[in-house]
């Protein structure tokens, strides 16, 4: 099983599908993270560019994962980029590694590069455009999806849930590796709250730890 997971920043990754990244690479699925903008030169000094590239490849190699992709797109400025640029970096993504599963950021995000990819994933995943995809799921991306407004942006009902119980610590860990990105608890990106969280949805599938999806194409 070939696994694609498409983010707009660094750490994103992790914060949306760490635990479910690690399972599908346990179970020895190809897992590929593209990280599409560079995720520093809007909030950082453009300096801590190989740094954060860094963080992430060592975020990835605790979740078990080697193949780690950074497109490099403006930070926070994925809205000034042609959507159809945005598109063509997920297609190439997509033609030279051939996915049956891609997971992105879901379309309701109150952060506006996550709106902009999640657009630019459904134009690259069309099923005539990416036959071998079978399944497209948005995960959640704390500290962003919960903030934004049902007056404006679509509200994140989950459809899908991975039990992540085993995988959960990993997840934490990994997110740590972005020294800069992590908060003081309660802020939604410590250590303790992704603990709560994933119990807190753990809590409604039923398991101790799970982590949220929702379904936008499956075929079986």
């Amino acid at each position: 099983m070939r696994v694609l997971v498409v983010s707009a920043h660094p750490d994103d990754e992790i914060l949306g599908i760490g635990g479910t990244a690690a399972k599908h690479a346990a179970r020895g699925d190809e897992v590929k993270l593209a990280v599409i903008s560079e995720g520093v030169s809007r909030r950082y000094d453009p300096a801590r560019h190989a740094e954060v590239k860094l963080q992430s490849r060592r975020a990835a190699a605790i979740l078990g994962i080697e193949d780690v992709v950074h497109c490099d797109l403006p930070d926070q400025r994925l809205d000034t980029v042609p959507l159809s640029d945005v598109a063509g970096e997920v297609e190439r993504l997509i033609e030279g590694f051939a996915p049956e599963i891609v997971y992105t950021h879901f379309a309701g995000d109150i952060n506006r590069d996550h709106q902009v990819l999640a657009e630019a994933v459904l134009v690259a995943v069309r099923p005539y455009a990416a036959p071998s995809v079978r399944e497209v799921l948005m995960f959640e991306t704390p500290s962003s999806t919960e903030w934004g407004s049902a007056q404006m942006l679509p509200v994140f009902h989950p459809n899908a849930f991975v039990d992540i119980g085993d995988t959960l610590e990993r997840k934490v860990e990994a997110f740590l590796c972005y020294t800069a990105e992590v908060r003081d608890y309660p802020h939604p990106r410590s250590g303790q709250a992704l603990r709560e969280r994933a119990r807190y949805w753990g809590s409604i599938a039923n398991r101790p730890a799970v982590e949220p999806f929702v379904v936008v194409r499956s075929l079986r």
